[in-house]
C-alpha cells in the first residue's frame, strides 16, 4: 500500500525566544526538520507534505533543493487537526498516511514502520510511550477490557485522568480513506478552541475501527522540542544515539559522551575516537584510524592506520592509509594526501595533493600545490600562492628537499630530487637534482656595539630628532 506521510511544521515556538522558526532550530548542525524528512525518505514514502505556517517562506527556502517535498500552507493556526486536513486533499484514498512532527527529531524509523504496519490492518495506529512526569502530554484513555477508546488532552483532563502514565506522543497512522472522514467528524470544542488530530480516536472507536497502541522503546525517539532547554536535551539524546551507533559499528569511544557526530559517519573496525571531536557532514574513518583530542573533521575520508593527533582541523579532505597529521594541523578543501604523508604541528594544506612518504612536519603553508612522493617541505616554508589578486600553483616534483625558511613564490616548480637551501626565496623553477639558494652574503660589523638603555629624557629627545631632524 503507498505512502503518504505528512509533517506538520507550521508551529510558532514561542518558547524558543528566537526570530527563526522552530523546526529550524539546529540540532547536530541541521534544521530540526531535516531530520524528520531524512526518517520520512528512509521510510520510502511516496510522497512527503510539509504543512507550514509560522515563518512564511523561511521553512520551504531552507530546503528548496529537496525537490521530494511538497508544501501545504496552513494560513490559521487551528490545532493539528486542521493542519492534517489541510494535507488531506493531496492524498489518495488508497495510500496509508502516517503523521509525523518538525519538532519531534529522533524517532527511528524501524518504529515507524511497526506504526505504518498496524494502521495497514485497516483501523488507526497510535505511537504511545510510558512516562513517569506526563506533564504537558495527552493521555490514553483505555475502557475496561484495555482496549484504546480516546486521548485527552493534558489541558482538559481530570485529576484522575492526570494520574495517567501512558501518554500520546502524537504521531499516527492510518488509512486515508478513514482518516478522512474521522477528520470530518473533529470540533473545536475544548479549552484551546483547535481542531484536535488526537480526537480522531474517539472518531474511530465510535465506528468500531480497530485502535492499536505501538508502544515506542524509548521515550528519547519521541522527546519535542519547544524551547531551547528541550533543544539541549534532544541533542544530548540524538549525541548518545549516535555514539552508540559508532561503538556498535567497531570504534572505542574515550567517553560517549563527548563526541559531536553532526552528520553521517561510517567507521571500520578499531577506529579509536578521543574526547571533544566533532565530526561533521559525511566522514569515512578506516580501519584503525586514532583520532586525537578535540579534533574536528568534516566531509572527508580518513585511510586504515591514520593517526590524527590532538586539535587538528580537517576539511573536504581526503587522507590515504598510513598518514600522520599534527598536532595543530589544518587541511583545509581540497587536501589529498597520498600514503604516508606526514602534516605536522601548525602546517596548513590548501587545495593540494601530497604524494606519498611526503612530510611538512613543522610550521609550513601548502597551498594550490602539487607535491610529489618522498619530498621533505622544511619548517616555515611557504608557497606564496596569491599575488593579491590571482592564486598560482606550486609544483614539487618528487625527492626534493626544500630548506628551512623558505618562501616559493608561485608559479614556481621545483626539479625533481632538486635541494633548495634553507631561508631561500625562489622565484623561478629550478633544475633536477641541483642545489638552488638565494642568500644575502653574511658580513660581521666590527666595533659594532649594543645600544645601553637611555635615560628617558634622552630617549625622547633621540626620538624626536629622528621623527623630524629639525627638530631641537
Amino acid at each position: 500500500m503507498p505512502l503518504s506521510v505528512v509533517i506538520l511544521a507550521a508551529g510558532r515556538g514561542k518558547r524558543m525566544n528566537s526570530d527563526l522558526p522552530k523546526v529550524l532550530q539546529p540540532l547536530a548542525g541541521e534544521p530540526l526538520l531535516r531530520h524528520v524528512v531524512r526518517t520520512a525518505r528512509e521510510l520510502g514514502a511516496d510522497r512527503i507534505l510539509v504543512v507550514y505556517g509560522h515563518g512564511g517562506e523561511q521553512v520551504p527556502e531552507a530546503f528548496a533543493e529537496s525537490g521530494d517535498l511538497e508544501w501545504v500552507l496552513q494560513a490559521e493556526q487551528l490545532g493539528t487537526g486542521h493542519a492534517v486536513m489541510q494535507a488531506m486533499s493531496r492524498i489518495p484514498d488508497d495510500h496509508t498516511v502516517l503523521v509525523l512532527y518538525g519538532d519531534v527529531p529522533l524517532t527511528r524509523a524501524e518504529t515507524l514502520r511497526q506504526l505504518v504496519g498496524a494502521a495497514r490492518s485497516g483501523g488507526l495506529a497510535l505511537l504511545t510511550v510510558a512516562l513517569e512526569d506526563a506533564a504537558g502530554y495527552g493521555r490514553i484513555l483505555r475502557d475496561s477490557q484495555g482496549g484504546v477508546r480516546g486521548i485527552v488532552e493534558h489541558a482538559d483532563a481530570s485529576a484522575e485522568q492526570l494520574l495517567i502514565r501512558e501518554a500520546n506522543t502524537g504521531l499516527m497512522a492510518a488509512p486515508a480513506a478513514r482518516l478522512r472522514a474521522w477528520l470530518r467528524a473533529v470540533k473545536a470544542d475544548n479549552a484551546q478552541r483547535e481542531y484536535y488530530l488526537t480526537d480522531v480516536v474517539s472518531s474511530a472507536a465510535h465506528d468500531g475501527s480497530p485502535l492499536t497502541a505501538v508502544p515506542v522503546p524509548a521515550a528519547i525517539e519521541v522527546l519535542g522540542v519547544n524551547d531551547k532547554m528541550q533543544l539541549a536535551e534532544v541533542e544530548t539524546g540524538l549525541r548518545r544515539l549516535r555514539a552508540g551507533e559508532l561503538m556498535r559499528a567497531g570504534a572505542t569511544l574515550a567517553d560517549p559522551a563527548r563526541i559531536d557526530v553532526r552528520g553521517q559517519v561510517t567507521v571500520e573496525p578499531d577506529v579509536f575516537i578521543d574526547v571533544g571531536a566533532v565530526l561533521i557532514g559525511r566522514v569515512h574513518l578506516g580501519a584503525r584510524v586514532k583520532v586525537g583530542p578535540y579534533c574536528v573533521i568534516r566531509d572527508a575520508r580518513i585511510g586504515a592506520d591514520t593517526e590524527i593527533n590532538a586539535n587538528c582541523v580537517i576539511e573536504e579532505t581526503e587522507v590515504a592509509g598510513n598518514c600522520r597529521i599534527g598536532p595543530f594541523a589544518r587541511l583545509r578543501p581540497g587536501t589529498v594526501l597520498g600514503h604516508d604523508a606526514h602534516i605536522g604541528n601548525f602546517v596548513e594544506v590548501k587545495n593540494s595533493r601530497i604524494g606519498d612518504g611526503s612530510k611538512a612536519n613543522h610550521l609550513s603553508y601548502v597551498g594550490d600545490a602539487t607535491v610529489g612522493a618522498g619530498v621533505n617541505v622544511g619548517a616555515g616554508t611557504i608557497t606564496c600562492n596569491y599575488d593579491g589578486a590571482n592564486k598560482w600553483p606550486t609544483v614539487i616534483a618528487d625527492g626534493a628537499f626544500i630548506g628551512s625558511g623558505s618562501m616559493l613564490v608561485a608559479p614556481v616548480r621545483i626539479g625533481a630530487g632538486a635541494t633548495i637551501g634553507a631561508g631561500s626565496t625562489i622565484t623561478e623553477s629550478t633544475a633536477d637534482g641541483k642545489l638552488t639558494l638565494t642568500r644575502a652574503r653574511q658580513s660581521t660589523v666590527e666595533n659594532w656595539k649594543r645600544p645601553a638603555k637611555l635615560p628617558e629624557d634622552e630617549k625622547t629627545v633621540a626620538v624626536r630628532k629622528a621623527l623630524d631632524p629639525k627638530s631641537t
